[in-house]
């Protein structure tokens, strides 16, 4: 059993993205229940909380009122004004994991990545080769290298928000990763998650739970519910 497998008690684990859209912090969190609900009532396995839309005031927000409901969810944190604060949003309100979109040296301030990641308990999803983030220049084998040693779980994705992963690169990252967790962070929906959870070995999933994959959409409990339909074959 990997990290993958024991944070979610499940194989091919499915987390839901948060995107705290909405016109005001009331609206927002108001939001976030009804999606949560939504997400733990279908079967989704996580969910990860992320300033797309909103700020860091709207993460605090909706990481405390995440503790008072009662939830079969595991919920993580990604602060994209600031991936470091995930460590310290996880401490304080127990979230499980943390991602980073790029867990590459580059990008990384390694001194303080590794003494934050050193005293925390929360793991890290981490992007290789992730959307809008800039290529190193190094060879796929260096880039996982550096993806193992520096998170728990890699992500990567297409080339951006909605659109599909080439199924040849999951094979090209699993084939190099063998047991280590690849999840497969963007483009998933109901059409392809079965080919691509055939490759990895779990899925983040935003869009293709909302309206005409608008990220700015309350999310659609009838797209999750099809959706989660077709994860349920595999298992």
């Amino acid at each position: 059993m990997n990290s993958l497998e024991k944070l979610f008690s499940v194989k091919k684990p499915i987390i839901g993205m948060i995107h705290l859209a909405g016109n005001s912090e009331d609206e927002k969190v108001e939001r976030v229940i009804e999606e949560l609900s939504i997400y733990n009532e279908e079967g989704i396995n996580g969910a990860i909380i992320e300033d797309y839309h909103g700020e860091l005031s709207d993460i605090i927000s909706t990481l405390r009122v995440c503790r008072t409901l009662n939830l079969n969810l595991v919920l993580g944190v990604n602060v994209l004004s600031n991936p470091y604060l995930g460590f310290h949003f996880s401490e304080i309100y127990n979230t499980k994991f943390v991602q980073f979109d790029s867990v590459q040296d580059k990008d990384l301030n390694l001194e303080n990545y590794s003494l934050f990641r050193k005293n925390s308990n929360a793991l890290v999803l981490g992007g290789i080769r992730f959307k809008y983030q800039q290529p190193t220049g190094n060879s796929l084998e260096k880039d996982l290298e550096e993806g193992k040693f520096n998170c728990d779980i890699i992500v990567t994705t297409g080339d951006g928000t909605g659109q599909e992963t080439p199924i040849q690169k999951l094979k090209d990252f699993k084939n190099y990763l063998g047991d280590f967790p690849l999840i497969v962070g963007a483009g998933v929906n109901h059409k392809n998650v079965l080919e691509q959870l055939s490759i990895a070995d779990g899925a983040i999933v935003g869009s293709a739970f909302k309206p005409y994959q608008n990220t700015y959409e309350k999310v659609d409990r009838n797209l999750v519910r099809n959706f989660m339909d077709e994860v349920r074959k595999l298992r």
